[in-house]
């Protein structure tokens, strides 16, 4: 099913200003859209909107070509997985998978075919005559996905559905997700703060900051080419550095005259107009040079933190700036050393200083 939001606004009675307004998004049929932002965004106010456990202020919700908005969420056609797992605990895992079947009357030979097909789905048949009390976090988390699945909804919501989990759980949770999601082909919303779970499930992303979408498309492009300086920072670990400085005669040159950068043609072509005005530029971590050239600039590691396959160095200029450059675990560093550093010129971001806005 596709998924249509034409102008979307929130507003509680309590307040006097919005918390969602100009929501604009068009979700395509089968997509595993990520709704991602931190606390307080707006994410899980729009997700339950489009639920139907929220109202709608003003705007447009379309499933297809028929407007929802006034439609009660059980007639959606669609099946919400929170971040509880709300499970009943005197019923088994297979009465709690065909609890909704059975409130719907469907008879007992679909109920059976739909709980057991959900059950092989999700690697839990050992468990089905078994109690929540008597099964993992992961297992119950698998059980709620069940519950869900054998509705066979049209759209599936998730509200961040693997937080309660251990780190390991979850990095598994999600392969287990996005193989789910290519075996039923159903549209998928789901909410999270976590980049990581954004970057490795969706086929879309929608990043909200403010109750405003701030980037909307493919994984890749927020790491790339982030839209704005929100966008650049909070996707990706380490966080981007953000350096500010000058143009001067198609040259960067930072603020503190330490980091000075000819970018590429591409570069400074959109640069041609901020000639002699501040621009922030961001390089990730992974795009610094390592040895003395004519635009290296000299910084002391400060910080060593060792990370297996890589490391990161937390590095200090002379004028107190510091930055943080990844590399290769086996590279030999020292906390004390200096060490000479360039830009990898095809890597740089550069941003108004005011708008805060990508310059294109």
């Amino acid at each position: 099913m596709k998924v249509t939001l034409k102008n979307i606004g929130k507003k509680y009675e309590s307040r006097e200003e919005f918390t969602l307004r100009n929501i604009n998004l068009e979700i395509d049929d089968k997509d595993f859209c990520v709704i991602l932002g931190p606390s307080g965004c707006g994410k899980t106010t729009l997700l339950r909107m489009i639920a139907g456990l929220n109202s709608i202020t003003e705007g447009d919700l379309i499933f297809d070509d028929k407007r929802v908005n006034k439609l009660a969420s059980k007639d959606r056609d669609i099946a919400m997985v929170f971040q509880s797992y709300a499970l009943y605990p005197h019923m088994t895992v297979y009465d709690n998978m065909a609890f909704s079947l059975s409130m719907r009357k469907e008879r007992k030979n679909i109920i059976n075919e739909r709980v057991t097909e959900a059950a092989k789905l999700l690697q839990i048949e050992q468990y089905l005559q078994s109690k929540p009390s008597d099964i993992s976090g992961g297992q119950r988390q698998r059980v709620a996905l069940g519950r869900a699945i054998v509705r066979k909804p049209k759209v599936f919501l998730m509200d961040e559905p693997l937080s309660n989990l251990d780190a390991k759980l979850r990095e598994h949770m999600r392969i287990e997700l996005v193989r789910i999601h290519k075996q039923m082909e159903t549209t998928t919303i789901y909410v999270t703060h976590d980049q990581v779970e954004a970057m490795t499930m969706a086929t879309k992303i929608i990043l909200m900051n403010d109750g405003k979408i701030q980037q909307v498309g493919k994984p890749t492009e927020f790491y790339e080419r982030p839209q704005n300086m929100f966008v650049a920072r909070f996707i990706g670990s380490p966080t981007i550095n953000m350096i500010r400085g000058k143009v001067k005669d198609g040259k960067f040159i930072s603020e503190d005259g330490i980091i000075k950068v000819t970018p590429n043609e591409i570069d400074k072509k959109a640069l041609k107009n901020y000639d002699g005005k501040d621009v922030f530029l961001g390089i990730r971590s992974e795009r610094f040079l390592s040895g003395k050239t004519e635009e290296s600039f000299e910084g002391i590691i400060d910080v060593i933190e060792v990370l297996g396959k890589e490391k990161t160095l937390f590095v200090k200029l002379k004028s107190g700036k510091d930055l943080n450059i990844t590399v290769p675990g086996h590279y030999k560093y020292e906390m004390g050393e200096s060490h000479n550093f360039g830009l990898d010129v095809d890597a740089l971001h550069f941003f108004d200083a005011e708008t805060q806005e990508r310059i294109n």
